[in-house]
């Protein structure tokens, strides 16, 4: 019997010679999709809820994750360089401009790619956004909000109590697994599993290195993104613990031209609570 060979990873090379995958997806216009973590290979996007049937998604795996080559300069990690490496990438797949995702932890780098190359971006779809790059960050207060929403789950009393030593400036290894149900709008078989290969999936030395000073300027970048207009969607879940829906909505208003959709009973990762809301916003906006 023959077996089918599998197709070989994609590769290029970063600016500093690095080796670097990617991974192919689905039909039509390509869009450049950047995983969060900080540092957590691309496989963790999945096919964002199908909307690899309506666009033919790049999804990157940042330098030292995934399919990916260990630089030689750990410094490399920062958030800052790693928008060379999307300039490559791009260069590599000959499009003179892109529309580009981000998640996360990664809409920091899809931003700061916008920002020093404007004319390289069509579009912008920014999920669940991470606000270090801008300095907007939840308070524990924000973030208790969210967790008043979900008292009615079975897991509720066991994560908010992790929570609390979390917050409190302590909280173990045990209390992160236990409050893991609160990043998502259902803990179900899918999630919990999503969750489970988070830790294999993320390269904790790079995603240490990524905040590292110099790698962000908040002033600078607020004041960029109030003079880009370059279209921008945000998303945001109803339900999400880490960007709670008021702090993506301040996100949000700091863009010139931004459309913010908040997706009800989603948490931190929207296409997997509903992918039917998440592709149709996402559609919606690039077509």
């Amino acid at each position: 019997m023959w077996l089918k060979a599998s197709r070989p990873v994609p590769v290029f090379h970063a600016f500093d010679g690095t080796e670097l995958a990617y991974h192919v997806d689905g039909v039509g216009e390509p869009l450049i999709c950047l995983p969060g973590g900080p540092m957590r290979a691309s496989a963790c996007l999945g096919d964002l809820g199908a909307l690899s049937r309506h666009r033919r998604l790049i999804l990157l795996d940042l330098r030292g994750t995934g399919d990916s080559a260990i630089p030689a300069d750990p410094s490399s990690y920062r958030c800052d360089r790693l928008v060379d490496d999307v300039l490559a990438l791009q260069d590599h797949l000959g499009l003179a401009n892109a529309d580009v995702l981000g998640h996360s932890a990664g809409t920091n780098i899809a931003v700061q790619y916008a920002l020093r190359h404007p004319h390289r971006v069509r579009s912008l779809v920014l999920v669940t956004p991470s606000g270090r790059s801008v300095d907007r960050e939840p308070d524990a207060e924000m973030r208790r909000q969210i967790l008043s929403l979900r008292q009615r789950e079975p897991w509720f009393k066991d994560a908010a109590a992790a929570f609390e030593r979390i917050a409190a400036g302590g909280g173990a290894e045990e209390d992160w697994a236990a409050v893991a149900p609160f990043f998502y709008g259902r803990w179900d078989a899918a999630a919990q599993a999503h969750d489970a290969a988070g830790e294999e999936q993320t390269n904790e030395e790079a995603a240490a290195a990524f905040a590292a000073e110099g790698a962000f300027d908040p002033a600078a970048t607020r004041a960029g993104l109030a003079d880009l207009r370059t279209p921008v969607l945000v998303i945001g879940g109803s339900l999400d613990l880490q960007r709670p829906p008021a702090v993506t909505a301040d996100y949000a208003a700091l863009f010139a031209n931004s459309r913010l959709v908040v997706q009800p009973g989603a948490g931190h990762f929207p296409w997997l609570d509903d992918p039917g809301q998440f592709v149709s916003a996402v559609t919606e906006f690039l077509n």
